[in-house]
């Protein structure tokens, strides 16, 4: 193992070396450097030029240039001669110091978006791959390849223009017409009742009673004034710990486990008890107080699952940590919620945002920020889901067919597992495998669309970098971007290598 690992860091550097030259020579030659200030009608035009072909030698070759740049991208990893030196902009200013922010910013939009994309579409794709060739399958494939040949600027321009406008509209005076009502509750009685398929008889049950429900939540909803003062309550909160407790115990247990529902409950229990008991802390709470929160939540789980766990503690141990993390999630997400009516008077009732990545100048708790986080990141997030949506859907779907119709899956259900065992032990792990190759190819490609969703969201991260340094041949911001997409897509191909042996015993590292 150390010594694949210590040849494929060897590789990745002379790879890394091999593109960055490439690169430079190619952004490097795409323009003029000097065509901003050649058309001034500045009285010092030449001594501007003079400056800048001396500060970005300009009058050397490019390769000689990026000889340059090598070296002080080699003090960053040795810290010699002066320390870590990517250049500077035309503007003077340091690419290390505009770098770490644009950074940031970028994989904060990128890993929800990449996160969320591998939940959902691997899920959906199991799902419609279990019910092939039903009406849910032909919907999803329907949205799928609708999403994947959309370019990521429509989808943008989209979301701006109709969810951003739209919502903001909406809540100068969230009431819903009865014709508003009838709409969104015909529409989820048809999603439903897909979802849930069977018989004609079946279906259309589940569609009139999906469609009466969410008519009457929505109603109440509208009749509370919830979408400008927005809470879940205990009820609500109960309700959804619960939930999240049987969900977990039916995917990963089975509901005749009894040893998985007695650990669920108490994590439940914990969560309803820490929800009426620390809602004065969560009142003072700052973002290391719900860090360290979350992880307690996870220890708590583990302990919990590891007493009651018996025979099976592993999986007693993810019941528990994985219910612990999300009822906690629940009551971080009803406070939340409570804070959106001062949010609301901070943005004069327009809360989504269209434009930047924060309300300039804002001051507030932690749940202010975060709440003016979410509403600046969340389009851009959407728009770069949908990049990567649909490959993850149709992949998985693809998949896991395959994977039913193999040999041992067929032994697997001849013995007379459960189906849930069969799916979840024996399919899904194999169907992971070329999902992993996806994934780590995927990274760069939403890093790439980052670009886009960037520029028209007006989000400074290493998007914008980019682009400004490409129209204005600026080269140093645009190297600075490759670093980081370069030395991530390598290690996210490193990563996907080391997940093959895991997943599939037959593969090893050599």
């Amino acid at each position: 193992m150390v010594s694949y690992i210590a040849r494929r860091i060897g590789v990745s550097v002379l790879i890394l070396i091999a593109a960055s030259f490439i690169m430079y020579v190619l952004a490097a030659h795409s323009g003029d450097p000097l065509q901003d200030l050649e058309g001034s009608s500045s009285p010092n035009k030449q001594a501007l030029i003079q400056a800048r072909v001396q500060s970005q030698h300009l009058d050397l070759p490019s390769p000689v240039r990026w000889l340059l740049w090598l070296g002080g991208v080699a003090r960053c990893i040795v810290p010699i001669g002066g320390g870590c030196d990517l250049g500077t902009t035309f503007q003077n200013q340091q690419v290390t110091q505009l770098l770490p922010e644009a950074t940031a910013a970028t994989l904060q939009l990128v890993t929800v978006a990449f996160v969320l994309a591998v939940i959902l579409g691997v899920a959906l794709g199991m799902i419609t791959a279990l019910r092939a060739y039903s009406g849910f399958d032909y919907s999803i494939t329907l949205v799928s390849f609708f999403l994947f040949s959309l370019p990521s600027f429509l989808i943008a321009v989209l979301l701006k223009s109709f969810i951003a406008l739209g919502y903001n509209n909406f809540l100068a005076d969230p009431t819903l017409s009865p014709l508003a009502l009838a709409v969104w509750g015909v529409v989820v009685g048809l999603i439903v009742q897909l979802i849930v398929g069977g018989t004609f008889r079946k279906r259309a049950l589940t569609f009139v009673i999906a469609g009466v429900v969410t008519a009457a939540i929505l109603w109440y909803m509208s009749i509370t004034k919830w979408f400008t003062q927005p809470s879940l309550g205990p009820v609500v909160v109960i309700v959804f710990c619960a939930a999240i407790g049987f969900a977990f115990v039916a995917l990963l247990a089975g509901v005749h486990n009894r040893k998985a529902w007695l650990t669920a409950g108490i994590n439940v229990a914990i969560a309803i008890v820490c929800y009426f008991a620390l809602q004065g802390l969560l009142n003072v709470s700052s973002i290391g107080t719900l860090i360290i929160l979350a992880i307690a939540s996870v220890v708590v789980g583990l302990v919990v699952g590891f007493f009651v766990g018996g025979y099976d503690r592993g999986l007693m141990m993810r019941i528990g940590a994985f219910t612990a993390f999300f009822t906690s999630g629940v009551i971080v997400l009803d406070r939340f919620m409570r804070s959106w009516p001062a949010y609301m008077d901070i943005t004069n009732d327009r809360p989504l945002a269209t434009v930047g990545g924060a309300t300039p100048g804002l001051n507030g708790d932690v749940w202010i920020t975060g709440l003016d986080t979410f509403t600046h990141f969340l389009l851009p997030t959407i728009s770069l889901l949908a990049i990567s949506f649909a490959s993850y859907t149709r992949y998985s779907r693809s998949g896991m067919l395959e994977v039913l119709g193999q040999d041992y899956v067929r032994t697997a259900r001849a013995k007379g597992l459960p189906e849930r065992t069969v799916i979840v032990r024996h399919a899904f792990r194999n169907m992971l495998i070329p999902i992993t190759t996806l994934v780590a190819t995927d990274v760069g490609a939403l890093l790439g669309g980052a670009v886009i969703t960037e520029t028209v969201f007006g989000i400074s991260g290493m998007g914008r970098m980019f682009v400004a340094g490409l129209y204005s041949t600026d080269v140093n911001p645009i190297m600075g971007y490759f670093l980081v997409v370069a030395i991530t897509a390598i290690a996210f191909n490193f990563l996907a290598d080391l997940t093959y042996s895991a997943l599939d015993p037959r593969v090893r590292v050599r």
